[in-house]
């Protein structure tokens, strides 16, 4: 996709401050530090238009990213950093299943989880939670470029099988050194949005 504008649009504290243009929505959730915003900057050639908290984990906000007043890439707060007050926790899991379970406009949440590591107990729920409202499971392993080559697949093979996935979900190995996964990801949301248009 060639995107000839890519801003963000809002840093929402709450669903009142959500766009209200009705654009398709594709969300991307995962932990702290997982590489969301790396990845959002990857797909719109961009360096710093996501920007990484300085205390990862700590705002809770979901940053709506306009992209050529067409779609809106989401970025959601992470989730499993280990400083986070317990109300805070309680208050992250209510913003995020309340966005999951009502918004509208939204078309699909992608799972990030790291390449290097077994999916963790907050990627399995949140895997289970992208199940309930979406009809498939999409998820990126991100920072396959840190991994060795030998290690890629057993890796990968891993995430499957912890997530439970099946014939109808997509695994997209990505990395943000170059440009795999890049491509792959668009054509999924250009897919999912025409597929949505039809409707």
């Amino acid at each position: 996709m060639n995107t000839q504008k890519a801003d963000i649009e809002i840093s929402a504290v709450k669903k009142t401050q959500y766009p209200k243009t009705g654009y398709p929505e594709f969300a991307f959730a995962g932990r702290s530090n997982v590489g969301k915003s790396s990845m959002i900057n990857k797909l719109l050639n961009r360096k710093s238009l996501a920007r990484v908290s300085g205390t990862p984990g700590k705002t809770i906000t979901i940053n709506f990213y306009n992209i050529d007043d067409t779609i809106y890439l989401v970025d959601l707060p992470g989730y499993g950093y280990a400083k986070r007050s317990r109300e805070e926790t309680e208050k992250w899991g209510e913003m995020m299943e309340d966005y999951l379970a009502n918004r509208g406009p939204l078309v699909q949440t992608i799972l990030l989880v790291d390449s290097r590591h077994k999916p963790s107990k907050d990627d399995i729920t949140m895997a289970e939670w992208i199940r309930h409202y979406h009809d498939r499971l999409i998820v990126a392993a991100t920072k396959t470029d840190k991994l060795k080559k030998s290690e890629i697949e057993g890796n990968l093979e891993l995430i499957w099988d912890t997530l439970e996935m099946t014939d109808d979900d997509i695994l997209v190995p990505f990395s943000t050194k170059d440009d795999e996964g890049k491509y792959t990801v668009w054509d999924m949301i250009e897919m999912m949005r025409a597929a949505q248009m039809d409707e």
